[in-house]
């Protein structure tokens, strides 16, 4: 499926307004002509991009490395960290724009859509400094060093057409439908819908057609295309022989209804790799298997002719010894050619040696010996070719085993890995972790979400938590006017254990909590504040806390499972659990670890969760496992 310009002004707006504010924070390579990158927000959801040389969208799923991508390398060296700073087509034409910039540095994107595609890394003065292949044709020359040159572009920009744009159709010596592909630059599918909602028949000329079959036309194509681009759809995918989605219902069989035409795309060109991917492992295995069923072909067609040969030696030999019988002694008795004719072999010399050629086997005789003589050694030559087929099936059935090998390997290997990414609970991006009584904690991870928790998630009835110490997170006990014990302390434990307390092993800390009126979000008149930090006013109720545990865990949260870390008191609602203190192996070795334990009692629960998730959950700095297990 080719993405039509109109349906790329659509995405290029729609990406624009999902991805204002967000950083490049990963790239991948999954293809040698796509790659997809992971977008950041200190507040929201990440967004993957994929930039493919067939189609630009937002995807839901990560798919595992399928083949190099050569673009990966100078991508991750250079872009990690940008902002998006703008997303651009010009007109329709199928090529986008990505500007990504950090502080004085710029670089663009270029992904064309058209032809065999291509994906152009330049710096702000459009040189390019990388791209997925050159090119050399008449109009441009695209390598690396070179200035970025636009392919030349169409004239018409059917997003600011006018009716007087269609006038030339009217003195057209060709059909309707292809005059309007011609200078609309639309796929079929769209002039079809066009020519049908005008009720002008697409196969009649153009100098045909009356001055209100043109003025229907040129509504029916605005129509459409406004549609199409300012997102006025009713998306569907089309199954067939090859599957596509159209952002607008369109007159056919087999659609089906879908969400939003980001998904239909999503559905379709996700298809569209995975389908490549399977082909690309596959091949070398099939390549294999080629070579094995040959050899296997040859080596039983190696059977069938030796145990042929074999036989008609032996039969040879046996009308020896019936010559035997009919008076013939030597073998240069001169009714001995008849007696080989009729078993279909004969004498030959060459170079002074007597040979009996049976069936192509030449066996070297003595012409003075007797017949029986001659038979013994027939059948010991026979014996020696049934000698040769037991070889040759050994070899056989060791090409078998090696194929039955090969051909299991490259069905696993057509299983290409596909990551479904769950859409993400707000307080996910923070700290959290429901308390024993099933009420939601959440605190920050650094100055910024601690500015976040306090200026966008506090709510009146909330309790708010700092550890009595400087490098504290902020925690907040969500909405519960009256708090039980328990909850309040296990808040201030996962408090004081995320503050660097726990770096530090400083035993025997408190933490205190207060109202959400007692946090002042400014500072007093003259006085500043450093990122993070707030005023709090008034009584401060302080909960001691004796030890320095937390428990990692995964836990069932509505129809998904969540990895955390919080007090101990998790252990009792987990799936999987491993509590861990100060001190110890750092945190990377830690995460690999949980992680390998948490995969042992339950790989399908645990197998979506990452190192980097588990090191994500993780308060900062050493620590050991003290104890682990699972439900």
């Amino acid at each position: 499926m080719a993405l039509a310009g109109i349906e790329l002004r659509y995405l290029v707006n729609d990406i624009n307004k999902r991805i204002e504010g967000y950083y490049v924070s990963n790239i991948y390579g999954i293809t040698k002509d796509s790659l997809l990158f992971k977008f950041h927000h200190p507040e929201k959801s990440d967004i993957l991009l994929m930039l493919s040389t067939f189609g630009i969208w937002v995807t839901n799923v990560k798919i595992e490395q399928i083949e190099p991508n050569k673009l990966l390398k100078h991508l991750r060296n250079n872009l990690l960290r940008f902002k998006l700073k703008e997303i651009k087509q010009i007109g329709t034409e199928r090529i986008v724009y990505l500007t990504l910039s950090y502080f004085e540095k710029e670089f663009v994107i270029v992904v064309e859509l058209f032809g065999d595609g291509n994906i152009i890394i330049c710096n702000n003065e459009m040189k390019i400094l990388a791209l997925s292949h050159s090119i050399n044709v008449k109009h441009r020359q695209l390598r690396v060093g070179s200035q970025y040159i636009q392919p030349p572009l169409d004239s018409l920009d059917v997003l600011n057409m006018t009716e007087k744009d269609f006038e030339p159709i009217r003195s057209a010596p060709i059909a309707v439908a292809k005059w309007i592909g011609k200078t609309l630059g639309l796929p079929r599918k769209y002039i079809e819908e066009i020519t049908s909602l005008a009720k002008v028949e697409s196969k009649k000329k153009g100098e045909e057609i009356t001055d209100e079959e043109t003025k229907r036309l040129f509504d029916s194509a605005t129509q459409i295309i406004n549609n199409v681009v300012t997102g006025k759809h009713d998306p569907e995918i089309v199954r067939g022989d090859e599957m596509h989605v159209n952002p607008i219902s369109l007159a056919g069989e087999n659609h089906e209804k879908i969400a939003s035409f980001m998904d239909g795309l999503d559905t379709v060109f996700t298809e569209n790799i995975l389908s490549k991917g399977k082909t690309i492992q596959s091949s070398p295995f099939a390549k294999k298997i080629s070579e094995l069923e040959t050899r296997l072909d040859e080596q039983t067609k190696a059977i069938g002719i030796v145990t042929e040969k074999s036989e008609k030696i032996a039969t040879v030999a046996n009308s020896l010894f019936d010559g035997v019988s009919q008076g013939i002694s030597s073998m240069d008795d001169p009714k001995i050619t008849a007696l080989l004719k009729k078993n279909n072999s004969e004498i030959v010399k060459e170079k002074g040696i007597t040979y009996l050629k049976v069936e192509g086997e030449k066996i070297k005789i003595d012409l003075n010996s007797s017949l029986p003589t001659t038979a013994s050694a027939l059948f010991n030559e026979s014996k020696k070719q049934k000698a040769a087929i037991g070889s040759i099936e050994k070899l056989l059935e060791k090409t078998e085993k090696e194929l039955q090998k090969v051909v299991k390997k490259g069905e696993g290997a057509k299983q290409v890995n596909v990551t479904q990414v769950r859409k993400k609970n707000w307080f996910e991006r923070y700290r959290w972790f429901y308390t024993t009584d099933g009420v939601l904690a959440v605190g920050g991870r650094d100055s910024s979400s601690n500015s976040a928790i306090i200026r966008k998630h506090l709510e009146k009835n909330d309790k708010v938590f700092h550890a009595e110490i400087s490098g504290s997170p902020f925690f907040l006990l969500k909405d519960n006017v009256s708090p039980t014990p328990a909850s309040l302390t296990e808040v201030a434990h996962a408090t004081v254990c995320f503050s660097k307390v726990w770096k530090e092993a400083f035993y025997g800390s408190s933490a205190y909590w207060v109202n959400p009126d007692q946090v002042k979000k400014g500072a007093p008149s003259g006085q500043s504040m450093a990122k993070g930090s707030f005023m709090i006013e008034g009584q401060r109720n302080f909960v001691k806390i004796s030890s320095l545990k937390m428990c990692v865990a995964i836990i069932k949260h509505e129809e998904s499972y969540l990895l955390t870390c919080g007090p101990p008191s998790l252990k009792n609602t987990a799936i999987c659990y491993a509590m861990i203190e100060p001190t110890g192996q750092d945190m990377p070795d830690i995460a690999k670890r949980i992680r390998y334990q948490f995969l042992s009692s339950n790989e399908e629960i645990a197998k979506p969760f990452s190192i980097d998730d588990f090191v994500r959950v993780l308060p900062t700095g050493a620590c050991n496992i003290t104890e682990s297990g699972s439900v």
